[in-house]
């Protein structure tokens, strides 16, 4: 491996394809599956953590979460990987690893959100509490907290919001274009 290039790709992909030898064999004589070699496991790794450091995922608390989702999902959908119809292993892990950092920043946007609502629901210091503290000298400092929670309650619930009429208007649109199929069809006057 380079300095540039922390996985070849032609390596890993001849690693994969002679790990798939030795499962084909085992199968053919009802023998158990053999684990992964301890370089493709390597690679996978490697792929995650360097798909981290990148700028749209660097920042996040909770990249040991990403990295482990990321290998987990990896080693699930190892199998298939076919390298008689994809010849860059490095391209599909890069994208499962992907895509297991953003369900993972979802969820954890989710907790975040259910944590900052219930603060909001039981407890915290509304408006009127707020300028009277002020109006006593307690500085403005002690409540950009909640002016953050309350803007990230409104973002995600606008988000939410907006994946949900994505959804209804995508089935709005299969429905209606299902029954002017029909329509256009028939035989019948309207």
């Amino acid at each position: 491996m380079s300095k540039n290039h922390y996985v070849s790709n032609a390596v890993f992909l001849e690693a994969i394809k002679e790990y798939r030898t030795k499962v084909e064999e085992a199968k053919a004589s009802n023998k158990p599956i053999p684990k992964i070699p301890e370089y493709l496991a390597t690679c996978v790794m490697l792929i995650a953590k360097n798909l981290s450091n990148m700028p749209k995922f660097f920042m996040y608390t909770f990249k040991d979460e990403m990295i482990g989702d990321a290998i987990e999902n990896c080693i699930m959908y190892f199998h298939n990987f076919d390298p008689e119809k994809s010849g860059n292993p490095f391209a599909y892990f890069t994208q499962i690893s992907y895509y297991a950092f953003l369900r993972r920043i979802a969820k954890e946007k989710k907790q975040l959100y259910v944590k900052y609502k219930s603060f909001e629901q039981f407890g915290t210091i509304d408006e009127h509490e707020k300028t009277e503290l002020e109006e006593n000298g307690v500085s403005s400092e002690h409540f950009e907290m909640y002016d953050n929670i309350s803007d990230f309650i409104g973002t995600y619930e606008d988000s939410v919001k907006k994946k949900k009429q994505k959804y209804i208007n995508t089935k709005k649109t299969k429905l209606e274009l299902l029954f002017e199929d029909d329509i256009g069809d028939s035989d019948v006057p309207i």
